[in-house]
Formats: structure tokens, C-alpha cells, sequence
């Protein structure tokens, strides 16, 4: 296994509101937090900074775009000056009269938007009523860990989580606004199948049916918020993971490929008939 240093992450649970300058507010006082904690990258829930549609946003014409632009801007300028990622749920605004995009925007620790995330499986309300698709994966490079992202509903989407194990990520950024709990089992499954992290930022609304935390590559969480309000943090050291990602990850691999079979498969009826006894 290369040894690669651990990364530390966080992840938030917070109260997600519709004052779009109170969660830009929220945003750098936790960046801090997390710096504090000697953290490189941090993560936020679903629509985090503009507000979600259904939930805080009815009408995107309520939303004052105006601030959000510039509560990015500070938040990347402050990513810069504490030297830490951020992912950041929020809606991203399109050409009139197109609707906007549920994304995640990826921060480097330069104060850079190196990247976007838009969903590309909405749910029914979202499509018709508040959002475009977006239809890319993206994946990003942090400390020689490669992270994915994901948002919400698309859990129930495994094509795309084995498209970003096809695409060699270390972890899944999953952010959301969940509304039952198999979202959990569907998010831990998925970790463990595809042998990676997956890290789930959820508001506190919804605390109820789970909190946030990181799932290893074995499907248990290494770290779990315990209701309420804050980050949690985990170091990702795939040294802790040696027989996931040194035999299990490999073996799978191998077994999709097929030949590990196709050079066993055997020339007998009794295989060919299976109608008898």
C-alpha cells in the first residue's frame, strides 16, 4: 500500500436557514472551527447557503443572489486565508429565465472555485419545479486523497457511486436534505460495496432521522455526530482500511473483469442441464 499521510475532514450539521447573509455567517464560523482543528477539508449539507427549495426557498425570486455571490466570495477568500477546502451546498444561479442548479461548490485552499457539482438525479418536484440538471461526476484531489460528490435522492443511484469507484475516488461527498432513514442504510452499503468513504452532511432538521458522519470503506462509521448542532471530524488513513483496499477492492475489480471465471467455467452437461438432479 502507498503510504499516504491521513487527511483530516469535517463535516457539518447545522440549522439551515432562508437568511442567505446568517448561513454565509455560519459557514466561516465553522471554516474556523475546523481550521482550528488542524482540518484540510470541510463539508457542508445540500443548499446550505441559498437555502433549499421545498424547505427554506418556495420562490427563487425570494432569494437575494446579490448576497449569495458575495457571501461565496468571502468564504473563498477566507478558505484562502486559513489554507482549507470547503464543499458547499447551495443553489447556483443560471441565465434568466433557466432555472438554477442544486450544487456543491468545491473550494480549494487557495480561495479558488475549482469546481462544481450540480445534481443530475432530481427528484420529480425538484425537475419540474425548481432546478436544471446538472450531468457530469466530479472529482477532485486533496493531499493525494480523490474525493466524489453527490447530493440527496441520488442515493438511490448506484450506477453513480460505481461510476465514482470506476473513477478511483477515496471518498464520496454526499450532502443532503434526507427525508427517511434508509437513507443511512443505502448510504453504508454503498461505502462498503465500493470500498471508500462516504461522508454525509446533513442539516440539523433532520437530525431526527440521522446525523452527520463518515462512513469507512467497511460500511460502520468512524465518526458520528450526536445530535444537535457542530462538525465532527475524521482522519481518513487508509491504513486502517488494509484488507479493504489491498484485497477487497482488487478481488472485486477482478471479479467484474471475469476472467478469474471464464478460465474455470466447465464443459459438462450436468452444468448445462439445470433441470436435473
Amino acid at each position: 500500500m502507498t503510504s499516504t499521510p491521513a487527511l483530516r475532514i469535517a463535516v457539518a450539521q447545522t440549522t439551515a436557514t432562508a437568511d442567505v447573509r446568517h448561513n454565509g455567517r455560519t459557514v466561516r464560523r465553522l471554516m474556523r472551527e475546523a481550521a482550528a482543528q488542524e482540518t484540510r477539508l470541510l463539508q457542508f449539507p445540500e443548499g446550505f447557503l441559498s437555502g433549499y427549495a421545498k424547505e427554506q426557498v418556495n420562490d427563487w425570486d425570494d432569494v437575494d443572489w446579490p448576497a449569495v455571490r458575495d457571501e461565496l466570495q468571502q468564504i473563498a477568500a477566507l478558505a484562502a486565508q486559513l489554507g482549507i477546502w470547503a464543499v458547499l451546498g447551495s443553489a447556483h444561479p443560471l441565465t434568466a429565465p433557466h432555472r438554477p442548479h442544486n450544487s456543491l461548490y468545491v473550494i480549494s485552499d487557495s480561495g479558488t472555485i475549482v469546481d462544481r457539482y450540480d445534481k443530475r438525479f432530481c427528484s420529480h418536484t425538484e425537475i419540474t419545479s425548481f432546478y436544471s440538471p446538472g450531468f457530469e461526476p466530479v472529482v477532485f484531489e486533496v493531499d493525494g486523497f480523490r474525493f466524489g460528490a453527490a447530493i440527496c435522492i441520488e442515493i438511490n443511484f448506484p450506477d453513480l457511486f460505481s461510476q465514482y469507484h470506476e473513477l478511483g475516488v477515496d471518498c464520496v461527498l454526499l450532502s443532503a436534505y434526507p427525508v427517511d432513514e434508509v437513507f443511512e442504510v443505502k448510504a453504508r452499503a454503498f461505502a462498503s460495496i465500493n470500498t471508500y468513504w462516504v461522508a454525509m452532511a446533513l442539516p440539523s432538521q433532520t437530525a431526527h432521522l440521522m446525523n452527520s458522519g463518515v462512513i469507512g470503506p467497511d460500511g460502520r462509521y468512524v465518526a458520528q455526530l450526536d445530535g444537535g448542532e457542530g462538525l465532527v471530524f475524521a482522519d481518513l488513513d487508509r491504513s486502517d482500511f488494509e484488507m479493504w483496499f489491498e484485497r477487497a477492492r482488487p478481488w472485486r475489480e477482478a471479479a467484474l473483469e471475469g476472467e478469474i471465471y471464464r478460465r474455470r467455467k466447465v464443459d459438462d452437461p450436468r452444468s448445462v442441464d439445470r433441470t436435473c438432479f
